[in-house]
């Protein structure tokens, strides 16, 4: 009887992990497919032949706006966005260690907007610029925007990455006449290094999907989740899905990426 119930246990358990798996990833996996509907194909099932039409038609076709400028806005942003994520959440960590008045109320104080809806959070930056006379614009409030989104997640990393670091490595780094600067550089940098790797894919990839935080303080000039949101107005072709597939697959080139310089860097270690 008890092996009947750990068997029926197991089944249901797989089951639902089954469920879960598809209900994640099954949207994706339809896009992708969707995504490579012959010319006569629409946004639904069944397929009608199989071509890379709709690839090459977001680059041939004027229809899609400034879809090319969009996306390199969101890149140059998403790379600037994670360069300053990774300095300001290695030196808070490094700042962290050791602790100070207010060092709480600040911690707090860092992570707060991860609470705060991100539509509110753009509507309060596009709010303050106004009430300055400001413009708003995709390097300046949207920049803003982006970090109050990428930063408590950076900090948390790297506070859940020292908190595990063994400061006895610097402590004989010292002992052998090493300098600050080469500690840091030589030591602390190295051993932290696959924590920085997981802040700056959080950085880059929060940065460029981010809309909410966008919609309101990147100004005229839209970042590529905003335009994609605009397309879905008035393109009813599977080109939307053509757009889907090719931010996933670059999603995806990144991870790789970043899997490989964490590979790379533990065997420099060891």
């Amino acid at each position: 009887m008890e092996t009947q119930r750990k068997g029926l246990a197991f089944w249901l358990l797989t089951a639902f992990f089954a469920l879960f798996v598809l209900f994640l990833y099954g949207p994706m996996i339809a896009v992708f497919i969707l995504s490579f509907q012959g010319p006569s194909g629409g946004m639904t099932f069944p397929m009608r032949g199989v071509s890379l039409h709709w690839f090459t038609d977001l680059f041939s076709s004027t229809r899609y706006g400034d879809l090319g400028d969009a996306f390199w806005r969101s890149i140059a942003l998403s790379l600037l966005v994670m360069l300053i994520t990774v300095v300001v959440s290695f030196f808070a960590g490094l700042g962290f260690r050791r602790r100070f008045w207010g060092s709480g109320a600040l911690f707090y104080l860092a992570i707060v907007s991860l609470v705060m809806p991100g539509i509110l959070t753009g509507l309060g930056i596009g709010t303050i610029f106004q009430s300055l006379g400001l413009r708003t614009s995709w390097l300046v409030s949207g920049l803003g925007a982006h970090l109050s989104w990428t930063l408590p997640f950076g900090l948390l990393i790297m506070f859940a990455v020292l908190n595990r670091f063994n400061g006895s490595w610097e402590e004989a780094a010292r002992d052998a006449g090493a300098r600050p600067g080469q500690v840091l550089w030589m030591v602390t940098l190295p051993i932290v290094f696959p924590g920085l790797i997981a802040v700056a894919l959080f950085g880059l990839t929060l940065s460029y999907d981010e809309y909410p935080r966008s919609l309101l303080t990147v100004g005229t000039r839209n970042t590529l989740p905003i335009h994609i949101a605009n397309l879905t107005a008035n393109v009813t072709t599977p080109a939307l899905y053509a757009i889907g597939t090719l931010t996933t697959l670059l999603s995806l080139l990144v991870i790789a990426l970043s899997f490989g310089a964490i590979s790379l860097a533990t065997r420099k270690r060891k």
